[in-house]
């Protein structure tokens, strides 16, 4: 897999949009995991994160209530945790993954529930999906990201 900079792969880039960037330490003992949201519209930029201790994540808020026009798009969980699981998405597919994963369902069944985010007229924003499980035998992580699995740390865009 190509190495990037991440810094300056998103300096490139007019609009990067949402986006997560899944990494490993170099001992392979930890992993880190960044997600990032910009807006094109007044109504996307009217947005901050917030925690939310009990499900250990963050969700996306309004950050003026009144200029908040159309929450469907821009007011959802980006980050969940179920157990050892740590999901992060670019939409409210992180409540379908959190929901089904806690009824037994595995990361690739919640994928196949969902397609693209409903973004009339085109329909094409694709959803972005990462799932990091710590292990409990050993202290090595392995991660599930979009309809991937690989047992050592690696990133998929």
């Amino acid at each position: 897999m190509e190495k990037i900079n991440l810094n300056e792969y998103l300096a490139s880039n007019e609009y990067p949009g949402r986006g997560i960037a899944v990494a490993m330490a170099p001992d392979g003992r930890q992993m880190f995991i960044g997600y990032f949201i910009m807006g094109r519209s007044e109504n996307s930029r009217n947005r901050v994160f917030d925690p939310v201790p009990e499900r250990g994540g963050i969700c996306t808020i309004a950050a003026d209530p009144a200029k908040l026009e159309d929450p469907s798009l821009i007011i959802y969980n980006p980050v969940l945790t179920l157990g050892k699981t740590h999901i992060v998405t670019n939409g409210d597919q992180t409540d379908t993954i959190y929901d089904l994963m806690s009824q037994g369902k595995s990361f690739a069944d919640a994928l196949r529930t969902r397609t693209f985010e409903p973004d009339g007229p085109n329909y094409t924003a694709p959803h972005l999906r990462c799932g990091v499980r710590r292990r409990q035998l050993s202290d090595e992580h392995s991660q599930v990201c979009g309809r991937q699995w690989r047992q050592r740390a690696a990133l998929f865009l």
